[in-house]
């Protein structure tokens, strides 16, 4: 081992030793997350050696010339571990539905939601953690919180009229300066300890998110201070706090719903894909999910909630205050036939509604069941489906996870509708960063598929087609 290689380890030892020390003074006995995925690992790589060495050469799927055109919908290609999408049951997290979570993952103290970092032990092992196991790593992210200082005034010096998404994937990129894997690459580490550098840099990643997200939310929209993590806090609490609405026990319980159901969606969408496809070169966790970012930003994705709301906003003030479900079929036939789109309703895989739609709607009965914007959009619901089928063009008729989020951060005060991806982007983290650590772990190669031009299509095609 190299001198600086040497260092680094000492380095990255030191850091492990010292929030270790702080795990295990609060248990002394059961294995901290990196502990177990050590553990199971050597599994997982047999597992999959045996997978390619017996099955390698088998055809898992074909390919249409229309989805080649159509963005590569529904081609087999990628290796997601953390979650499936299935059209019908929708998202299972390690096999887990959405109700299995909320009922299964380690909650807070008076709490009922899951804890975001309970689902990211359960992403990256496939186990549910204990409480204690959940606490100490709650105790691990706030131990990490804080920004580097050249981090900080980056943020403060963005501009006013820069999006949010673009300053936050600015300040994660320049957190490249904080890698330990890209030191530890540089300085020839061996292969088989990437995956120890990539955990991490995604642990401090993960940490630094939500200081992250409200320096830049404080500065944008309210007086640019920003509460101090308290170390005693779950994740969610801290993010709730940081932003400044920490004092609102529900909207603490909305934020360890929403980063919870917001984490993961199987590995095709462009979030998901992004990161995993930069870090298959190798690149750091964070230049990864900061491009990632970037493709969540798109109105096509991440941005979409903004987009809804936007929309609902629209509706509620041209219907005049009448919201009943005739008015809203009258606008929902004029929306379509001014040749535009209904907002929130619709998903490229899903052909039923959202099951992250439904526990969002679970939560407004609960906590918001008279608010008027959350009658318009329970309207919407019953009205939506029924118009689009008879409308034809839409596969899918049903709601997606963004025709509600946007409507809860409203009822609590939070409405900088700009803002709204970046608590996507903060979730979606949850679930990306598990599976670079594993990428790294069983040795994924670079992600390189064939292309081809349309000449070379037609001739393809018409060579077949004979």
């Amino acid at each position: 081992m190299s001198a600086s290689l040497r260092t680094i380890a000492r380095s990255v030892s030191k850091r492990s030793a010292f929030y270790s020390n702080a795990v295990r003074a609060y248990s002394t006995k059961e294995p901290t997350l990196k502990e177990r995925f050590a553990e199971l690992l050597p599994e997982k790589q047999a597992e999959v050696k045996e997978l390619k060495a017996k099955y390698g050469k088998t055809v898992i799927g074909e390919v249409l010339l229309e989805q080649a055109y159509g963005g590569m919908r529904g081609i087999k290609g990628l290796v997601w571990e953390g979650s499936v999408l299935d059209p019908e049951e929708g998202i299972r997290f390690r096999g887990r539905t959405i109700p299995d979570i909320q009922k299964e993952l380690p909650k807070a103290e008076g709490g009922n939601e899951p804890l975001p970092e309970a689902l990211f032990w359960l992403l990256l092992t496939g186990e549910v953690p204990t409480v204690s196991q959940t606490k100490a790593l709650s105790e691990e992210l706030a131990a990490r919180s804080k920004l580097p200082k050249h981090v900080e005034e980056l943020i403060d010096r963005s501009p006013s009229h820069l999006h949010p998404m673009a300053q936050f994937s600015i300040a994660v990129t320049a957190l490249e300066s904080e890698s330990q894997f890209a030191k530890a690459y540089a300085a020839g580490v061996n292969k088989k300890e990437y995956w120890k550098y990539t955990y991490e840099d995604s642990i401090e990643l993960l940490a630094k998110l939500p200081t992250i997200a409200a320096r830049i939310y404080r500065n944008l929209f309210h007086d640019g201070k920003v509460a101090a993590v308290d170390p005693s806090l779950d994740y969610g609490a801290n993010f709730a706090s940081m932003l400044g609405y920490g004092s609102n026990p529900e909207f603490v319980e909305l934020m360890r719903l929403y980063l919870s159901i917001h984490s993961d969606h199987e590995g095709g969408n462009v979030s998901a894909h992004t990161t995993h496809l930069v870090g298959s070169a190798l690149s750091s966790p964070f230049l990864s999910l900061a491009a990632g970012l970037n493709g969540l930003a798109g109105p096509l994705h991440g941005r979409a909630n903004q987009e809804v709301l936007e929309w609902l906003v629209e509706m509620k003030k041209e219907l005049k205050g009448d919201m009943s479900k005739e008015n809203i079929e009258k606008y929902l036939w004029a929306t379509l036939k001014a040749g535009r789109v209904v907002p929130g309703y619709g998903h490229a895989v899903l052909r039923k509604t959202d099951p992250r739609y439904t526990a969002q709607r679970e939560f407004a009965l609960k906590h918001m069941p008279d608010y008027d914007m959350f009658k318009l959009v329970s309207n919407i619901y019953e009205v939506a489906p029924k118009v689009l089928t008879e409308h034809g063009k839409t596969k899918n008729p049903w709601p997606n996870v963004d025709s509600h989020s946007g409507v809860l951060l409203q009822y609590y005060g939070m409405k900088e509708q700009s803002f709204y991806t970046v608590l996507f982007g903060v979730a979606r983290a949850f679930g990306v960063l598990p599976q670079l650590i594993i990428d790294r772990g069983i040795g994924m190669a670079i992600e390189r598929p064939k292309s081809f031009s349309t000449e070379k299509y037609k001739e393809l095609v018409e060579s077949l087609n004979k």
